[in-house]
């Protein structure tokens, strides 16, 4: 491979900045993460598919709910978990793959204008592949994408904070126990979500927007299968029946 293709189609990212002692316990904690994001939104999804009784339209959106935080936490754990055990120097990957990460990332049409830039850089400041990092690459003006993502940003948010206030503060009037817990990860979300996005604009606090993101993709899928497996009545019944059943048959 040529000086010019490694450039350009194989990209270094730059990954965590973990110390060489944190190392270890950091990959077993995401790994346990992990796994428990797989096991329990998966096993939410075949429990809600398999059984008839819950084609149900509150359930057919928990479980669009749990693919999603699947295809997600998919897309970024397994490459951050691998690059945890590769030195710094040997975080490569492709641009093609880093455009399909940043796709499945984002799920938006954004995309398209990091892609129509040219990219003369091979290091991405980031612990993987997102928009914003993919037109860093380039060498082009990038006042079109700065301006488009932003407002894209904003709009997007100020629209979701309007509707899911109102919602909300319909639904708080009328039960506000209830509808807590959902609210938290949602603020998780918002907060995570909007601090990676701002960040991308400040390099001093590349740490912060790193941490900031990854909790984004690691918080709520792992907080969604206990929030509504458990309150779900029907959903909690039947977990308690597979329990009791297990107990019953030692």
């Amino acid at each position: 491979m040529d000086n010019l293709t490694f450039r350009y189609s194989v990209l270094l990212v730059e990954g965590l900045q973990v110390t060489t002692e944190s190392i270890f316990p950091s990959f077993i904690l995401l790994l346990m993460v992990y796994i428990f994001i797989m096991v329990s939104n998966i096993g939410m999804m075949i429990q809600i598919t398999a059984d008839k009784n819950l084609h149900q339209p509150m359930y057919v959106l928990f479980c669009n709910l749990t693919l999603n935080d699947v295809l997600g936490s998919t897309a970024l754990l397994p490459q951050l978990l691998r690059d945890f055990l590769k030195d710094p120097s040997e975080r490569y990957i492709t641009y093609v793959e880093c455009v399909i990460q940043a796709y499945c990332l984002h799920l938006n049409g954004t995309i398209s204008l990091s892609v129509r830039l040219s990219h003369c850089r091979s290091v991405i400041h980031n612990h993987a592949c997102d928009n914003a990092s993919l037109f860093k690459l380039s060498c082009e003006s990038t006042v079109i994408n700065n301006v488009y993502g932003l407002t894209f940003t904003v709009v997007l948010y100020a629209s979701s904070i309007g509707s899911v206030a109102l919602t909300y503060l319909k639904i708080a009037m009328i039960c506000f126990k209830a509808c807590s817990t959902h609210l938290t990860v949602y603020i998780i979300m918002l907060v995570s979500g909007s601090v990676g996005i701002f960040l991308h604009r400040f390099t001093v606090y590349a740490e912060t927007r790193k941490l900031s993101t990854l909790m984004f993709h690691v918080i709520p899928p792992a907080l969604n299968p206990i929030i509504y497996g458990l309150q779900a009545k029907e959903i909690r019944q039947r977990i308690l029946n597979v329990f009791r059943n297990k107990v019953n048959t030692k």
